[in-house]
């Protein structure tokens, strides 16, 4: 069954965050937290992943101006995403692999597969490319 598109719920949400180009830090704050809020969300709408979409690209946008990042090794991001989910290597055991491999991947002495970083992709909703 797939969900149709309901604008008028999107022009609410839009209404509700009123997402603009992040121009201070205090937009930033705020827009990370409503992405971090959607990004945790169960069982998005389609109205809320279009919202979400769009908040993240705000973030991107205003991040590549104003900081400059080192690139993060797949593991590292791996990490902060566990972190701030409060999600335990046991946890992921039944999405990567043994409880072994899950330690091997997160203290980065084992690269994340392509069908790994999917299966992590699609666990904590993020894109699969952070993990390669």
């Amino acid at each position: 069954m797939t969900l149709t598109f309901d604008q008028v719920a999107y022009s609410s949400l839009l209404a509700e965050v009123a997402p603009k180009v992040i121009e201070t830090e205090e937009e930033y704050d705020r827009a990370l937290a409503v992405a971090e809020r959607l990004t945790f969300c169960k069982n998005r709408t389609p109205e809320e992943k279009a919202l979400h979409k769009l908040i993240v690209m705000l973030i991107e946008a205003y991040e590549k101006e104003f900081y400059l990042m080192d690139e993060s090794a797949p593991h590292e991001i791996l990490q902060h995403i566990m972190e701030v989910s409060n999600t335990r290597q046991t946890d992921l055991v039944n999405i990567i692999g043994s409880s072994g491999v899950v330690s091997e991947i997160v203290n980065g002495k084992r690269s994340i597969s392509k069908s790994q970083a999917k299966s992590l992709g699609d666990y904590f909703k993020v894109t699969p490319s952070l993990f390669i």
